[in-house]
């Protein structure tokens, strides 16, 4: 229901005006470079201008709400966006993910990327599979609260995260294991109804 109100919402200034040389793909792509982006700046030239950061990581988490409406109002779903989308959003999580909680939440830092990780190794084995998933509610109400925690986290910076910001992400893994519990069933019975 969300993302059909997302839709229509974002309907209303896609179709008529959105231009039609910059597919949803780009977007991905463009999310991916900002990600890379983000990574070099904060871990080889050390910049800590939080403006900066949280604008360009606020900027990339927008683009996520929009490179699906988009492909959805234009009819441009592609399996390439289908697969990148969600590498995409971990691409912009993981970094900011290890420049806050790094110093003092190892624990929590090693079972976030843990489980980023095998959430890729579950898309890989769909791909095996020749099944097509999409990112189911569990995984997108995770990356939302990510989003909003690390804006929190990063306004605050260089401040230790608050322990609520911290009581968030691990809820948000929690998200994230039942994602991947249900990505593998749908894999599995999608890809039963193929061999059927």
């Amino acid at each position: 229901r969300l993302d059909r109100l997302r839709d229509q919402i974002f309907f209303l200034f896609i179709k008529p005006f959105w231009p039609r040389f910059i597919s949803p793909n780009h977007i991905t792509v463009f999310r991916i470079v900002l990600s890379l982006f983000l990574f070099t700046i904060l871990f080889f030239y050390k910049i800590t201008d939080t403006t900066l950061i949280i604008s360009l990581f606020f900027f990339g988490a927008f683009t996520d709400l929009l490179d699906g409406s988009i492909a959805r109002a234009l009819g441009k779903e592609t399996k390439f966006g289908i697969m990148m989308d969600p590498i995409a959003d971990r691409m912009l999580v993981i970094p900011i993910a290890i420049y806050s909680l790094v110093q003092e939440h190892q624990t929590l830092l090693f079972w976030f990327i843990a489980l980023e990780v095998i959430n890729g190794l579950t898309s890989l084995y769909a791909i095996i599979k020749n099944v097509l998933i999409k990112a189911n509610t569990f995984g997108k109400l995770k990356m939302f609260l990510q989003c909003v925690v690390f804006v929190g986290i990063l306004v605050f910076w260089p401040k230790p995260p608050h322990i609520y910001f911290i009581y968030a992400l691990w809820f948000s893994i929690a998200l994230l294991i039942i994602s991947i519990f249900y990505k593998i069933i749908e894999i599995n019975v999608k890809y039963a109804k193929q061999q059927s």
